[in-house]
């Protein structure tokens, strides 16, 4: 353990809070209108309510895209961002149109989006899945031949929550757009790490934990000409898009990390990737055992934040707990999937057999990540390999 402390690197799963975050939060808590409900009418109600506005202009502001902030949603978290996307894109389109009735998802999803398919198969939509290439992208060809003119939705994420790769989604967009279908993303890992371009899709998810926000808050952006059915019923708060009093403290919180992300985009980006090509050049160098999973320099292909390896030799879950106590926190890959025996679906879906796959590891962090706690990690990955392999 370096220094007798832990250091967490699973930024990916979810980042530490910014300190700008939790001033938002304390500033909350001294506010006259703390804990006030903001559709109340009475004063602390429409205090918290213009608090909360404010929030919604802000991360419409940070998203980018031209969304306005009527077309924010908030909601508990990426996860929900999801399936109201999912479903609620799915079933407006299908109500405008009754032909379409076709869901296309790509391999490589976070399971909040694979996981709605048997749902959407059962609510009478045919959903087919479109796999990557060996470099992680699907291509506008590969999801062209899964279209046709009956497809209501295409939900493909903006970076991947494994490899780190980023999606075509601009050029993927157009293909999606030009069947007639509807094109939502799910940005959850790239919201805040890398520029979007968001001005060719319908819908967004994005959520606060993942960039320094707090856990239990997410948003859903969805162009107000895009029919959205409603999942959930009972007050008619957001827009009747997503009813239940909404968590003030949570959306301030999430608009400050935004911000501050947003102001710092560049420095940050660039930080990461340098950070990143040193983890890669010293991991995966001639005879260490480790390879990336994804072959290619870190550029503007990949979060900068995320390394992704591959230790055929040994499997993820021993890699994990041995540097666990080396007092370095890593990740198999989604840390929605731990526990699994099987090996992570991306990479399967990627084409890496079976054998490398069951020995990935996900490293991730944001700027604020230290090159002394890198280099340790580093060293401590090396010898765990060295120790357990013999290799040098």
């Amino acid at each position: 353990m370096p220094n007798g402390k832990t250091v967490y690197l699973d930024y990916a799963a979810s980042a530490p809070m910014r300190a700008s975050a939790l001033k938002a939060e304390a500033d909350y808590a001294a506010s006259e209108y703390a804990d006030a409900n903001p559709n109340s009418l009475h004063t602390r109600g429409r205090l918290s309510a213009r608090a909360l506005d404010q929030a919604r202009s802000d991360l419409a502001r940070s998203l980018g895209g031209r969304f306005r902030p009527s077309e924010v949603t908030f909601t508990s978290g990426g996860t929900e961002s999801n399936n109201l996307a999912l479903f609620g894109l799915a079933e407006g389109a299908r109500e405008r149109d009754r032909k379409r009735n076709r869901v296309v998802i790509s391999a490589i999803e976070h399971d909040s989006v694979l996981d709605v398919a048997p749902a959407l198969r059962n609510l009478g939509f045919e959903v087919a899945v479109v796999r990557p290439g060996r470099d992680g992208k699907v291509t506008p060809e590969a999801l062209k031949a899964e279209l046709g003119d009956t497809c209501a939705l295409v939900s493909v994420m903006y970076a991947n929550n494994e490899t780190g790769v980023v999606q075509p989604v601009p050029e993927l967009a157009d293909v999606a757009h030009k069947a007639g279908a509807v094109f939502h993303t799910d940005a959850v890992q790239a919201f805040g790490r890398i520029p979007l371009e968001l001005g060719c899709v319908d819908a967004v998810s994005a959520t606060a934990h993942k960039i320094g926000g707090p856990v239990g808050c997410g948003i859903l952006a969805v162009r107000g000409r895009v029919n959205l059915r409603p999942r959930q019923f009972g007050g008619g708060q957001e827009f009747n898009r997503r009813p239940g009093t909404q968590d003030v403290r949570g959306a301030l919180a999430f608009a400050a990390a935004a911000k501050e992300c947003a102001s710092g985009l560049e420095q940050a980006r660039a930080a990461c990737s340098a950070k990143a090509r040193r983890l890669y050049a010293t991991l995966c160098a001639e005879g260490t055992g480790i390879k990336p999973s994804v072959d290619g320099e870190v550029g503007d292909d990949k979060l900068p934040g995320t390394v992704s390896l591959l230790v055929p030799a040994l499997d993820s879950e021993t890699l994990v707990l041995a540097l666990d106590d080396a007092g370095f926190e890593v990740s198999a890959g989604s840390a929605c999937s731990s526990g699994s025996l099987d090996p992570s679906h991306v990479l399967s879906a990627m084409g890496i057999p079976r054998q490398e796959a069951l020995g990935s590891l996900r490293v991730s962090f944001d700027e604020r990540a230290s090159d002394a706690d890198l280099e340790a990690f580093a060293r401590a990955l090396l010898d765990v390999v060295q120790k357990r392999t013999g290799k040098q």
